[in-house]
């Protein structure tokens, strides 16, 4: 399996991220400097070069007025909109491992 910087799926992460800081009104330089790193940082995570983990994540959308989950719900959308496009196998595999809402966390 490919690294997930390269996965189409990543991509469609990259996208959600920049689409939501612009629709914020929010330069990545700004955003850098609340999350206390260069401007670099963002704009390497927008282009791909740069992965974003689970924490990092949750900051930014705490610093883009966005919860982690209404954030990962549009995700899954996303993906499971462009596997019925594309007929992805991988998107598919994704969307059907999506835990649903009634399954006890552990």
């Amino acid at each position: 399996m490919p690294k997930s910087i390269y996965r189409p799926e990543y991509t469609t992460l990259r996208e959600l991220i920049r689409e939501l800081r612009v629709e914020q009104g929010v330069t990545q330089e700004t955003l850098s400097e609340q999350l206390g790193r260069s401007q670099s940082f963002v704009s390497d995570i927008e282009r791909g070069v740069r992965r974003i983990d689970a924490l990092e994540l949750r900051d930014l959308c705490q610093l883009l007025d966005t919860d982690l989950p209404d954030f990962i719900a549009e995700l899954e959308q996303r993906l499971s909109a462009t596997a019925r496009r594309t007929g992805s196998s991988a998107a598919r595999r994704t969307a059907r491992k999506t835990p649903s809402k009634a399954s006890p966390a552990r």
